[in-house]
């Protein structure tokens, strides 16, 4: 029913809504209390990559809003989020690990297949795509706080501080990983709003935007009815990798959940499944949306991941005839 459609929408987006809070005050103490010390070189260092990916394959789409935003204010690479990015599964590794359609030991088999192969792929292409665009690979590091102990303001998706004393302050550039720049201002936000009020408005611009999707998608797939999804996935073979890797892409759980119990039951193949779990970054590409001067971006990345996804989705499907 219609209804159902609705009370779905809003029960995953409430389930979602804490973790996109606690997220978004992680990120501002990223950015407030970290100094040029080892959590900014893990951020900006040469091990970001994997890091990223690592953080990807946690069963939570939280990761990639995450890196989304440290992404929009440049504090990470595009090669670092797109480890991110391909290593997120959203819910599926849990509805493997739930689902009745799998023996135990066929779970732990394709859990740590889908989990280790995403891994593998997420730091190799984010370090390939940071070798590729070496020219574009500077970061901004986290500010350094302030030495007054209180909490500087700061102007979000990608804009430098500025100081209001009056005297210019230009960006120095030295040209190794001790970089860093002074986000102390002499106008200073009180903590509350920096690590109670502005989180908790990101949290709600994110959480009603993500309502929306749930909301769309759901009154989707109900007119289509999953059932007829599922059985076009298994008509439609050697389509799979195309199919599932444009399902992926969809940001809602559903896209996920459907991709994992259609593999569950034998309904696609595994690289198909595979194809759509890599093009799966949670809501990490509706956060770049949310940046008026990153559809570019946005765009970018949602089209390498499906012609990504798809290409692993293919290779992994010919790997297992030839297996």
């Amino acid at each position: 029913m219609w209804w159902e459609v609705i009370l779905d929408a809003l029960k995953d987006t409430a389930i979602l809504f804490p973790f996109l809070f606690l997220m978004y005050v992680l990120i501002e103490v990223l950015e407030h209390k970290t100094s040029a010390g080892k959590p900014n070189r893990a951020l900006a260092g040469n091990c970001a990559p994997i890091l990223g990916s690592a953080l990807g394959t946690v069963p939570m789409c939280g990761f990639s809003v995450m890196a989304a935003k440290l992404y929009r204010n440049r504090h990470i690479t595009l090669g670092t989020l797109l480890a991110v990015f391909i290593a997120t599964s959203d819910e599926a590794l849990l509805v493997l690990l739930t689902t009745p359609a799998l023996l135990p030991l066929d779970k732990v088999y394709s859990i740590l297949a889908m989990a280790g192969v995403k891994f593998v792929l997420g730091f190799a292409v984010g370090y390939l795509i940071d070798l590729i665009f070496m020219k574009y690979k500077a970061v901004r590091p986290l500010p350094l706080p302030c030495e007054h102990g209180e909490i500087p303001e700061e102007e979000h998706d990608g804009h430098m501080h500025e100081h209001t004393d009056g005297h210019d302050h230009a960006e120095h550039v030295h040209g190794n990983e001790h970089e860093h720049y002074d986000a102390c201002k002499h106008t200073h936000k009180s903590r509350v709003n920096v690590y109670l009020v502005s989180p908790l408005l990101h949290a709600l611009q994110v959480a009603a935007f993500v309502l929306l999707v749930n909301l769309a998608f759901g009154y989707l797939f109900f007119a289509l009815g999953e059932d007829k999804v599922v059985a076009f996935l298994k008509a439609g073979k050697w389509l799979q990798p195309l199919v599932c890797s444009l399902i992926g892409l969809v940001p809602n759980c559903a896209s996920s959940v459907i991709l994992a119990e259609t593999f569950a039951i034998g309904g696609i193949q595994f690289g198909s499944c595979m194809a759509g779990l890599v093009t799966n970054a949670g809501l990490g590409i509706m956060v770049l949306l949310q940046g008026k001067k990153e559809w570019k971006s946005a765009a970018f990345v949602a089209l390498f991941l499906y012609l990504f996804g798809v290409a692993v989705g293919y290779t992994v499907n010919a790997l297992e005839l030839l297996l």
